[in-house]
């Protein structure tokens, strides 16, 4: 698999050219930036890093970040100012340190189902925190052998103990991002948070719903009050064509004639 993220690779399967460049250092550095104010990690590692862009705008940011790819074509080409951070590395074999958060950005789908499980375990082995994101529809890219929808993945990593932060957004790196952090609580606390993220997202829905209902009453009556309107200015129309025929007839030009005569007499 190492042989499929070359240079023609990156050249042609991330949608548009994936090299360093000023577009995607921006995308990048944004999301640094966001991990930096929400999160400041100590120790992070980018598993599944590619040329690095995360880890050199991380670094920048004063985050302790390295990274790792299976691809030895992305590590050989990442940025000299990081060579020193980087390694190549299979997220299948187990990862040698302990990190304060490990990230792992449009990865996995990359992987077959059962790799992808496997490095599942290897990350959570290495840290009790983990970003995640996996797209869940993208099936067009040669390489994604494994898209899986969001809870897929969420039941993989709570069979190790890891469950989402329902209050942490994560939407900064993809609308389906998922901060995963290991958690000890007893169930019943777990089933609490994620209860009220449930409720308050139901009571979001049925409002919306409402809300959707009762414009869509508003604009029934706004569009025959509209349908009133048309057929008045077509009446309005109608009368003022009727009276453009009136004038333009030759019986009105002759009493037109008579009234003018008879004013003229009268004066």
């Amino acid at each position: 698999m190492p042989q499929s993220f070359d240079q023609y690779y990156y050249a042609t399967s991330c949608g548009k050219p994936y090299e360093r460049n000023e577009e995607w250092l921006s995308f990048f550095g944004k999301i640094a930036k966001k991990i930096k104010e929400e999160i400041n990690p100590g120790k992070t590692l980018d598993a599944g890093c590619a040329l690095g862009f995360l880890v050199e705008k991380m670094r920048e940011c004063g985050i302790e970040a390295f990274g790792c790819d299976i691809s030895e074509f992305a590590i050989t080409n990442a940025h000299k100012s990081i060579q020193d951070y980087v390694f190549q590395a299979s997220l299948t074999e187990p990862i040698q340190e302990k990190y304060d958060m490990i990230i792992s950005i449009e990865v996995l789908e990359h992987m077959q189902k059962e790799d992808s499980e496997i490095a599942i375990k290897n990350l959570c082995e290495a840290s009790n925190d983990i970003l995640f994101s996996s797209t869940p529809f993208d099936y067009k890219e040669s390489t994604h052998w494994n898209v899986q929808p969001p809870d897929y993945w969420s039941e993989q990593f709570a069979k190790h103990g890891f469950y989402r932060d329902v209050n942490f957004d994560a939407s900064f790196i993809t609308a389906w991002a998922v901060r995963y952090r290991k958690r000890n609580e007893p169930i019943h606390r777990l089933v609490k948070e994620y209860e009220q993220v449930f409720w308050m997202l139901k009571k979001e829905n049925v409002d919306l719903r409402e809300l959707a209902t009762e414009n869509e009453a508003q604009l029934k009556i706004l569009k025959e009050q509209h349908q009133d309107l048309i057929t008045q200015v077509n009446r309005l129309q109608s009368f003022e064509n009727e009276i453009i025929d009136i004038k333009s007839s030759e019986t009105w030009k002759l009493m037109h004639k008579i009234t003018t005569l008879r004013n003229k007499i009268k004066k």
